[in-house]
């Protein structure tokens, strides 16, 4: 805790002056352009992976980064979507999963999480990811098959998201793109999912279309 605390005075004396007009202007209203879905790992930051400043990203985290289907029980990420939505008319939504996940871990193995009965029922939004892992990839094993998991789900969670009224009414309307990436921790390097090859791509070389994901196709590509 001590860490933390000595943290903020080194904000507040290192970091906040030089941003004090960019917080002053902030403290009116926020308008970022994107909402960045990820995970909740410790090692995942959002701001630094993108060098965004404050006020640039609308985050939302969970476990896995989830995004329930509509109709599910309530759990906020609906509420926080539609919010980023109709209060800042957010251009692009990321989802962003990530290497060494151990949310998928838990996909994968069920007994890790068997004593966790909120963690095991949260990953049944993800029940569609593990089905797809199991009759496509069962010639992996070990970090290829989290691998794998890791870039299926970022794509189920995609097509979750799709069901929302607010975003398909935005997709409807031409002015929401979607975007699937893969932030892998051990290297520092970011790949996105480029429905024109069907492969996560190093994200430059990254070519988005709007109607990037309108379909899916089968099958991620391997990073």
């Amino acid at each position: 805790m001590q860490k933390l605390i000595q943290g903020i005075h080194r904000f507040q004396q290192e970091s906040f002056r030089p941003l004090q007009s960019l917080f002053e202007q902030l403290s009116k209203g926020q308008n970022p352009e994107t909402l960045f879905i990820t995970c909740s790992d410790s090692r995942i930051d959002p701001n630094l992976l993108t060098r965004s400043k404050p006020g640039d990203l609308f985050i939302l985290r969970n476990a896995g980064n989830i995004v329930p289907p509509h109709g599910a029980p309530n759990g906020g990420e609906a509420a926080t979507i539609e919010f980023a939505l109709a209060a800042f008319a957010v251009k692009d939504i990321i989802i962003c999963g990530h290497s060494l996940c151990g949310a998928m871990e838990g996909l994968l193995q069920p007994e890790k999480v068997v004593g966790l009965p909120a963690v095991s029922s949260w990953l049944s939004y993800a029940e569609k990811t593990r089905q797809i892992v199991k009759a496509n990839y069962g010639h992996l094993e070990g970090d290829r098959l989290l691998t794998a998991t890791v870039e299926e789900n970022v794509l189920v969670q995609l097509e979750n998201l799709r069901t929302l009224p607010a975003v398909a009414s935005r997709l409807a309307e031409g002015q929401l793109h979607l975007h699937g990436w893969v932030y892998k921790i051990e290297t520092g390097e970011v790949f996105a999912y480029d429905l024109t090859c069907g492969q996560f791509v190093p994200v430059a070389q990254y070519q988005h279309s709007p109607s990037q994901f309108d379909v899916r196709r089968p099958g991620a590509g391997r990073i």
